[in-house]
């Protein structure tokens, strides 16, 4: 890549996504998701392949979500399950923990919340772009990605309990 492709490559990836409710509405520039989820999404956002990125992206918190915890044994909604669960771990099955006390009711709402997140994110937005046919619309899909890219930050957070 050329050092002019590789800045108009960066300014593509900046600009925010188009079309806002007015002119003063907020704006999702797409390199501000986190970079799980960017960097796996990137190359087929910029080709309009959008159901693609999107599961790029699911695959992509999978894998870091399985390197983290030192497991290949399970993935996706089930892989989540387990790792955020509020039972204890058992052994080979590490599990991650919000950051803060854990008596704590607001870290317990978190914990539990980010469960839920990853369970729906894999249920209702990985499985149709893994299994569906036909291309989502582009707000459709920015709206999953920053889906998962909240996600990923939880995950990215979260501290590993053995």
């Amino acid at each position: 890549m050329t050092p002019a492709s590789s800045a108009a490559s960066r300014s593509a990836s900046s600009v925010p996504a188009r079309g806002t409710l007015a002119p003063d509405s907020p704006s999702l520039p797409t390199n501000g998701l986190h970079p799980w989820v960017w960097d796996a999404a990137r190359t087929f956002w910029e080709s309009a392949h959008y159901r693609a990125a999107v599961h790029a992206a699911a695959t992509s918190i999978n894998a870091h979500l399985q390197s983290k915890l030192g497991r290949r044994d399970v993935s996706d909604a089930k892989l989540v399950q387990e790792a955020l669960s509020d039972k204890a771990p058992e052994p080979g099955r590490p599990w991650l923990r919000i950051p803060g006390d854990q008596s704590d009711p607001g870290v317990q709402t978190r914990q539990r919340g980010a469960l839920q997140l990853g369970q729906g994110a894999y249920s209702a937005l990985r499985n149709p772009a893994a299994h569906e046919m036909g291309d989502l619309p582009e707000q459709e899909a920015l709206e999953q990605l920053a889906t998962f890219s909240v996600l990923a930050r939880l995950i990215d957070q979260c501290q590993v309990l053995t």
